[in-house]
């Protein structure tokens, strides 16, 4: 069965009896057991390491963003040949920037090197409360012994360094610079897409308005006076439709002049009026007449005949 204290005769290998022995032959004339003289760890065989050890048997170094929970462990190990100790932790890690929040223990046996290794590992939950260069203090254990004196156990101090949280508002003003820069370009190539369609649009417009304007000049000659001048009423109509960004449909060009948006069209549209309610018969050179005033009411110009 396995014992919970440091026993003389079972607890550690025979060279560590031997160590053991010695000093209670040593304090068998004394009256307390305070003059004891106990021996130390490294003579018995049982280390204690702090924190995580890399492959040096180094500790690795420790660094944190303050406000966070971190755990520390410590590890207490000896050789055995089937006992066990008891290892009771007497400090707490709080020290100054370090609070401590919690404490649990697991027990561990392994053979090393052809010996059979227990340990008792002490995992502290620290959290970190200051920035800067800090240190976690040296921790004291007990193992009780039949002599009444406490065998002492410490572990090394481990520095930490404690780092201000990283900061997201550079991050964020260069995603917000970012995505206005692509926003803004977006735009710009909407914007002169945009720009390009209503160009050919416009474009388009014209050359069909040209088109229709050069028939009509062609039969000025030969076509039916009113006839004609209604056609020429409906070319105007569609230009007055592209310029007022309106359907063809709802143009009403009288009402267009009363608003004073189509400036000098007057004797133009008495003509249209004068063709919807009866016309007569005109010469070809007063079509023409009309077709050049139209023309140039529109800004219009004549590329071929």
């Amino acid at each position: 069965m396995e014992k919970d204290s440091l026993n003389l005769n079972t607890d550690v290998t025979d060279e560590n009896v031997a160590v053991l022995d010695d000093a209670v032959a040593d304090s068998s004339g004394l009256t307390g057991a305070s003059e004891i003289q106990m021996p130390t760890a490294e003579q018995l065989g049982i280390s204690v390491i702090s924190g995580v050890v890399g492959e040096n048997g180094n500790p690795l170094p420790l660094s944190v963003t303050v406000g966070d929970t971190f755990d520390f462990p410590v590890t207490v190990s000896w050789s055995v040949n089937g006992s066990a100790l008891l290892v009771v932790p007497v400090s707490s890690v709080a020290t100054k920037g370090l609070e401590q929040v919690g404490v649990s223990q697991e027990s561990a046996r392994a053979v090393k090197d052809g010996k059979e290794m227990a340990s008792i590992t002490f995992t502290y939950k620290i959290v970190a409360q200051d920035t800067g260069d800090l240190n976690i203090p040296v921790m004291r254990f007990e193992i009780p012994t039949p002599m009444g004196q406490a065998l002492d156990l410490r572990s090394e101090s481990v520095p930490v360094r404690v780092n201000e949280p990283a900061s997201v508002l550079p991050f964020a003003v260069g995603t917000v610079v970012a995505l206005c820069v692509v926003a803004a370009g977006l735009w710009r190539i909407k914007r002169r897409a945009k720009a390009r369609a209503a160009a050919a649009a416009r474009d388009a417009a014209e050359s069909e308005l040209r088109e229709r304007m050069l028939v009509l000049k062609r039969r000025a000659a030969t076509a039916d006076s009113r006839e004609w001048l209604l056609e020429l009423e409906q070319v105007c109509k569609m230009y007055a439709a592209g310029k007022f960004n309106m359907a063809v449909a709802q143009v009403n060009l009288e009402s267009l002049l009363k608003e004073g948006r189509l400036e000098g069209w007057e004797a133009l549209l008495e003509e249209f009026a004068h063709a919807r309610y009866g016309g007569g018969k005109r010469d070809a050179f007063e079509n023409k007449e009309t077709w050049k005033a139209a023309m140039k009411l529109m800004g219009v110009e004549e590329i071929a005949c």
